[in-house]
């Protein structure tokens, strides 16, 4: 009975979506903000705030461990993982840089960072290895990043002084969900938000030369932006936002590319749910559907970003991740959820 009561699912028999039925499972409560998510071996893995990390089994969420990266009360908006090892940043000053052994699971400080602008925002690894973790810029506008090498353990901090992209005033990147970063083949993206929503590109054949590009995304004020972004390819990608601080607001708020970036397509404008936290692709879908999530719904499109559609009022969720292509995990305030898409 207890197993039972752990497992409780909840049937959302309102919620259809083109003949598709939505069932969400908590997998984890906890008093606890969660930013960040990865899947591996069977589990969510997950850093937030409390200086907590840890992972319950999507299978049996009885099956879970957490552990306190420090003794200080520290919040983790970012996490990332390697064929080794998990990585996670804190956002407050001074900054600290964790790598947790995934066999083991023992946490060791390997960087500290004590430049009085950084804030980092979103931190990933592409499938070779090679990491990115992003702060927001340095006073005097430049970029301000973590690099990490096919088989480097520490990283390297690079702030361009003499390239792009230099930033406009008040203008920064998003702590919203981990996601403000994608990466493709060689080809890195970051968006960023305030009185400017810009995508930043750069190929990893060049880190240090960088390329920017205008979107016609909401901004002018600092709650407003690109929240996330996500690459099917080299080409498609999509951009989810709006302004946090007017979260009924879906004017401007979602826009496609088909050129790697360098222009933007508002899509959805005024018919779409509002604020919008994390984007992602769906798996096998050949980019055709996606998920997005914010502070008030979870909205799903069929036709490649062009048409949204709510599928859950699940509140208080900022970040997903797919484990296949009819399952998903969400988390947010105080929990973490699995949801099935049922044919």
């Amino acid at each position: 009975m207890k197993k039972m009561i752990r497992l409780f699912v909840i049937l959302v028999g309102a919620n259809f979506l083109f003949g598709q039925k939505v069932e969400i499972q908590t997998l984890l409560k906890d008093n606890i903000s969660i930013r960040a998510l990865q899947i591996y071996d069977g589990k969510v893995w997950y850093a937030g705030t409390h200086s907590k990390f840890g992972f319950v089994s999507i299978k049996d969420s009885a099956d879970k461990k957490q552990i306190k990266l420090s003794a200080k009360n520290l919040q983790f908006r970012t996490l990332a993982q390697n064929d080794t090892d998990f990585y996670t940043i804190n956002i407050d000053i001074p900054v600290y840089v964790f790598r947790i052994d995934k066999k083991n699971l023992k946490a060791q400080m390997i960087y500290e960072d004590e430049f009085e602008s950084a804030f980092y925002d979103a931190f990933i690894f592409d499938d070779h290895n090679r990491g990115l973790a992003i702060s927001d810029p340095t006073p005097t506008g430049f970029l301000n990043a973590l690099i990490f090498k096919k088989t480097q353990k520490h990283p390297t901090k690079v702030i361009l002084k003499d390239d792009q992209p230099f930033y406009f005033e008040k203008e920064a990147h998003f702590a919203a969900s981990n996601s403000n970063i994608a990466m493709r083949g060689n080809t890195v993206w970051i968006a960023s938000g305030g009185t400017h929503a810009r995508i930043f590109r750069f190929s990893w054949n060049n880190p240090k030369k960088w390329s920017e590009f205008k979107t016609p995304f909401i901004q002018g004020t600092s709650s407003q932006g690109i929240y996330s972004i996500d690459f099917f390819n080299e080409k498609f990608g999509v951009a989810v936002g709006g302004d946090y601080t007017q979260q009924a607001e879906n004017s401007n708020n979602i826009a496609t590319t088909n050129d790697s970036g360098e222009t933007w397509q508002i899509q959805a404008s005024e018919k779409n749910g509002g604020y919008k936290t994390c984007v992602k692709f769906r798996p096998k879908s050949n980019g055709k559907d996606l998920i997005a999530v914010g502070d008030q719904q979870i909205e799903f499109s069929e036709d490649y970003g062009k048409t949204w559609k709510i599928i859950s009022d699940e509140k208080g969720l900022y970040v997903c991740e797919w484990i296949d292509e009819n399952t998903l995990v969400f988390a947010g305030k105080n929990r973490i959820i699995k949801m099935n898409l049922k044919l």
